[in-house]
């Protein structure tokens, strides 16, 4: 028997795969949900074998739950980053106080829920918050969390949904796609498309009308009367593509188009490779990812937080499972460029 966390309709898309368990006489939906819930499951491979029927595909939606205040900084050039959700899993919720509690800041008492939307450009973006690829996230005290608890199980915390999380590997800034949307869900269930991301003029163009305005007016530092929003702000991470040998700036539209960053359609040339470029460094035997950095200082990000890194680096949660600290820049170690490629 196969149950899913919404209609069986889902399941038509090949890109948003189900999320499946095979229940039989002495595993029913409820003890399911128990064992999601327990951190003495977090190895049961009957558990981790669900987990892994919520596959991420390239082109399956991506859904990261937001405050008023996240909402300002991704306007403002914030990429995608840390805990996140399969749009597919998280369909049936649609009330404003359940988003709330998928929120990674801590913040659950908004009367509308806000979210960024995107399609993943690669599998290997993304891991599982457990298990091999973060196996100390869901060991840290608790008085250096921010955000509910993380159970190690691939699950969030709930008392009666089955929902798989993710974290962008690493806890890595991913790209933004073009096409990306920031959207409210407001007291009746109703989704508005408040805002859509266009890459080429790196900027958010307002598609909520006058009726939303309200939506618009309590997000902190942004006009509800501007149609368009410029980011003013750069993530740590680009997309570089090759044509012929030469590299240029990328865009990418999953599934299918991966293309040159360029104003004119006409030279939005397709790429024949493609690779996540980013800035990464050891600091006191901890990696990192390298955020911004001058002459003096460096912004950096935790790839893997447990406690230890946490001890040896003093770094502090900004929101669910993200660890940031500044570092003096003549302290880093191994500091590079890496380049993650994309199969293509």
């Amino acid at each position: 028997m196969t149950v899913t966390g919404e209609d069986s309709a889902i399941g038509a898309d090949p890109l948003e795969p189900p999320l499946s368990a095979p229940l039989r006489r002495d595993l029913g939906w409820a003890r399911v949900q128990q064992m999601s819930q327990s951190a003495g499951f977090r190895d049961d491979p009957v558990l981790r074998r669900i987990r892994t029927t919520a596959a991420v595909r390239r082109g399956t939606r991506m859904l990261k739950v937001l405050s008023p205040a996240q909402v300002s900084g991704h306007l403002g050039g914030w990429p995608p980053y840390g805990f996140c959700y399969r749009a597919c899993d998280v369909a049936h919720l649609r009330d404003p106080h359940d988003l709330a509690l998928l929120g990674t800041d801590g913040v659950t008492d908004s009367e509308v829920a806000y979210a960024l939307r995107w399609r993943a450009v690669d599998p290997l973006d993304y891991d599982v918050p457990g298990g091999p690829a973060q196996p100390g996230l869901a060991m840290i005290q608790s008085h250096q969390r921010i955000g509910a608890m993380i159970l190690g199980t691939g699950f969030t915390p709930s008392t009666d949904e089955l929902i798989p999380e993710y974290v962008t590997a690493g806890f890595a800034d991913l790209p933004l796609p073009a096409n990306s949307q920031i959207v409210a869900y407001v007291p009746g269930g109703d989704e508005v498309i408040l805002y859509t991301f266009q890459p080429e003029q790196n900027g958010w163009l307002r598609l909520a009308g006058p009726r939303w305005r309200n939506l618009l007016g309590d997000l902190p530092g942004v006009s509800p009367d501007r149609e368009y929003v410029p980011c003013t702000t750069s993530g740590s991470a680009r997309l570089v593509g090759q044509i012929k040998g030469r590299e240029y700036e990328a865009v990418a539209d999953p599934p299918d188009e991966f293309r040159v960053r360029a104003l004119t359609r006409a030279a939005r040339y397709p790429v024949s490779s493609l690779s996540r470029r980013a800035e990464q460094a050891l600091w006191r035997g901890v990696p990192c990812w390298v955020l911004q950095r001058d002459e003096s200082w460096a912004r950096l990000r935790l790839l893997r937080p447990d406690n230890d890194a946490l001890a040896a680096t003093g770094a502090r949660c900004y929101e669910r499972g993200v660890y940031e600290a500044w570092a003096p820049v003549g302290e880093l170690l191994d500091h590079h460029i890496t380049d993650i490629p994309y199969p293509l």
